[in-house]
């Protein structure tokens, strides 16, 4: 690698619609780390095994899908945005994003982001568009950002029903946190103008006992861990019988949820130049990392019943925990764009929701 911009094409993209952070997601962003990490570590993709009968993963063809199947809709934290991020490289140059932070850079990470049809695209003669489908108005992708599934006030109102605290009780510390009630980004998905089939769900990354002060303590695994979990279970079982009746009562029934696995960092990662051949045990206790596969099994137990017929659970983490080497330069939980490990997400999600279901 000699230039930042190297980075595009060794992770063998034509170029990436979305431009917030745009070489951090890349990771190209720090020149003293190129010699010992780049390019190897795009030299990896997601490759199902042979019995798997999978479609190769292609920007047109998923553009395709997309306007014609409907789009996706994540929802989730900055691991999430890495995803939204990486399919704009997947889909250029046949998408737009908005909003432009080069022109302002005086963003905020909150803000929703989506992923157009490019009116220039020379897949739009070809398109079969769904009624009332607009090139300029109708996205194919949004990411909006929400860390801990529920508003504040929900999961306030829950922890009160469980507990009964008293009155100078907090559950939330002052650490910065977004989130939003499912009443308003499940009616973002059912409504009919924006043409969505999918929502993808991610969380667990701030279920933490920094931004849960209230469950904090000493006692219990994790400083307090243990306590959230707890919670945790009540809070996806909220989501989950409140998300399922929203989409009950919306104008369709084949509108699909997926929540992937959660992804949690890596031990040392700036050290470590290659894939792993096997998941690796913490030797620290940094955030909630040991404790992800809790939070996941505790979601996949919820949605394997049948009272959610909507809302699915792809455990799709191990590829992910098999690359160190896949982070973005500042830290070790991100992963940066053309690595395999977001475009893996992506491959097995468009296979899941067009061939599986």
């Amino acid at each position: 690698m000699r230039d930042k911009t190297d980075a595009v094409g060794f992770g063998g993209f034509e170029g990436c619609a979305a431009d917030r952070e745009f070489f951090w997601h890349l990771g190209s962003d720090r020149p003293e780390q190129w010699e010992n990490r780049y390019p190897m570590a795009y030299d990896h993709v997601w490759s199902p095994g042979e019995e798997c009968d999978i479609r190769p993963l292609n920007g047109e063809v998923l553009v395709t899908d997309l306007v014609q199947k409907g789009g996706w809709l994540l929802i989730g934290d900055s691991v999430t945005e890495n995803h939204f991020f990486s399919l704009s490289c997947l889909l250029y140059p046949h998408v737009r994003a908005t909003p432009n932070y080069t022109e302002n850079p005086y963003y905020e990470r909150h803000w929703q982001q989506d992923l157009f049809l490019l009116p220039t695209s020379p897949l739009v003669p070809k398109l079969k568009f769904p009624e009332g489908f607009s090139i300029e108005n109708t996205p194919l992708v949004t990411f909006r950002r929400v860390d801990v599934l529920l508003s504040k006030e929900e999961l306030e109102g829950l922890y009160s029903s469980i507990y009964a605290p008293g009155a100078n009780f907090s559950l939330f510390s002052d650490d910065a946190f977004w989130s939003l009630s499912p009443h308003e980004y499940v009616g973002q998905f059912t409504s009919k103008k924006n043409n969505y089939q999918t929502m993808v769900i991610n969380t667990a990354g701030h279920w933490t006992t920094g931004l849960f002060q209230g469950m904090r303590d000493s006692q219990n695994k994790g400083g307090g861990v243990g306590n959230i979990l707890y919670f945790f279970q009540h809070a996806t079982a909220m989501w989950a019988d409140l998300v399922q009746r929203l989409l009950n009562e919306s104008d369709r029934n084949d509108r699909q949820v997926v929540v992937r696995a959660y992804l949690s960092g890596h031990e040392d990662c700036f050290n470590l130049f290659k894939p792993y051949t096997y998941v690796h045990k913490y030797t620290t206790q940094w955030w909630n990392w040991n404790w992800i596969t809790e939070y996941n099994d505790i979601f996949q137990w919820l949605l394997s019943s049948p009272l959610y017929p909507n809302i699915h659970f792809l455990s799709i983490d191990r590829p992910g925990m098999l690359r160190p080497d896949a982070h973005v330069s500042g830290d070790c939980l991100h992963i940066m764009s053309g690595a395999g490990v977001l475009e893996g997400w992506s491959h097995y999600i468009w296979h899941y929701i067009t061939r599986e279901i």
